[in-house]
């Protein structure tokens, strides 16, 4: 069977988003909700069903994966399994401290560390990133907030990049080299999708921006200032920025890609450079749990008047590009599954897609990552199983 391959940021930021927004295939309807308030009532999240749970990864033919584990914690119960195998050729199973590729999560630090900046008086939200950026000026764009950067309402114009419309492509530009000035160079100037602050759409190219203002800032790269702010502290030892190096080092879960013909190759060995600021983290299901526990609490990584800035979504006549209700804040997604609100964020590369969400009061988290060797809106089935299965009531 032919693999569908979309481009990577296109298919990261609209075709699964939007395949489960609409409920197409979906058991469950998402739905972005309104504007959070500064206190957030407690959510109401159902008992956890071990049945429902092991049955939404344990079917790897719809769609096609080579592995899968999903982790739920919180207050209201815990609950960690998994399905297939870490690496095919050995056929290891997969382990709880199995590194894998999570994508889009490196959104969530890097907005973490912006913010902390900005409590620290360092960055201003509401003043132009061009301040920062010298070379964001000289793109000719008009004034973009740092704040319209993080929630993805900057309205830059797509990147020009390297045609990878097929698997095949894919593995072939696997060595690729990028730095954040090629990413910068591949805006076209003076074009843009909307003025900025008026619409939202998801764009990971905010997020290189933000990880530059990140170094300017702090002087240093910005894995290191993310290492100094969030790993350290809470000891994530198994998350990492790898930079150039496209091997996952010590115990990881093997990502696939099928190719035209059917077969599988492993998609593994990827320089994330292209990605950088917006998706290259490498982590495992136990440190992404610690992390957007730590996150939620006030206190631990952000005060709590400047952590309610994650959970604001933009106001007045905001939406997205496609006219359905605006779901992102400064660094994290809402979505509302059977009637429980969940923040967080999911990620996708090259033969992975992963996530990361909770409620606000801490009472269910949830993080997952499988292996799908096909990038195309199929992924979605395995992702409304699990939303349905951590948000939906036992069955009687």
């Amino acid at each position: 069977m032919n693999s569908l391959v979309l481009s990577r940021r296109a298919l990261m930021g609209a075709a699964l988003t939007a395949a489960l927004l609409a409920g197409a295939t979906a058991p469950a309807a998402f739905a972005a909700v309104p504007p959070t308030t500064a206190t957030a009532p407690a959510s109401a999240v159902p008992p956890l069903d071990p049945a429902a749970l092991r049955a939404a990864i344990s079917d790897l033919d719809h769609p096609q994966a080579t592995g899968a584990q999903l982790r739920v914690g919180g207050t209201a119960g815990r609950w960690y399994g998994t399905a297939g195998v870490a690496d095919r050729r050995t056929g290891a199973p997969i382990r709880p401290d199995d590194a894998f590729r999570a994508g889009s999560i490196t959104k969530v630090f890097v907005a973490t560390v912006v913010l902390q900046l900005s409590d620290e008086g360092r960055v201003d939200l509401d003043r132009p990133a061009q301040d920062y950026l010298p070379e964001l000026r000289a793109k000719g764009y008009p004034p973009i907030t740092v704040a319209q950067l993080l929630d993805h309402t900057s309205g830059l114009p797509d990147a020009k990049g390297p045609g990878k419309t097929t698997p095949e492509q894919i593995l072939g530009h696997r060595y690729d080299r990028w730095t954040p000035r090629t990413i910068l160079a591949a805006l076209p100037d003076r074009t843009m999708k909307f003025a900025p602050g008026t619409a939202q759409e998801y764009r990971g190219i905010n997020y290189v921006l933000a990880s530059l203002l990140i170094e300017k800032v702090t002087g240093r790269p910005y894995a290191e200032a993310i290492g100094e702010r969030v790993l350290r502290p809470l000891g994530l030892r198994h998350t990492s920025f790898p930079g150039d190096d496209p091997r996952i080092h010590g115990p990881h879960v093997h990502g696939y890609l099928a190719m035209s013909d059917g077969t599988l190759r492993d998609a593994t060995v990827y320089n994330q450079s292209e990605a950088w600021g917006e998706g290259e983290v490498i982590s495992t299901t136990g440190d992404l749990e610690r992390f957007i526990t730590a996150l939620f609490t006030p206190g631990r990584l952000l005060p709590k008047a400047t952590l309610d800035k994650m959970f604001a979504l933009p106001g007045g006549d905001v939406r997205m590009v496609d006219g359905s209700p605006a779901c992102y804040g400064m660094g994290l997604k809402s979505i509302t599954v059977n009637g429980v609100t969940l923040w967080g964020k999911t990620g996708e590369r090259y033969g992975y897609n992963s996530a990361v969400a909770a409620t606000r009061d801490l009472r269910r988290t949830v993080v997952y990552s499988w292996t799908p060797t096909h990038r195309d809106a199929t992924q979605g089935q395995m992702i409304a199983r699990i939303a349905d299965a951590v948000t939906k009531p036992p069955a009687r």
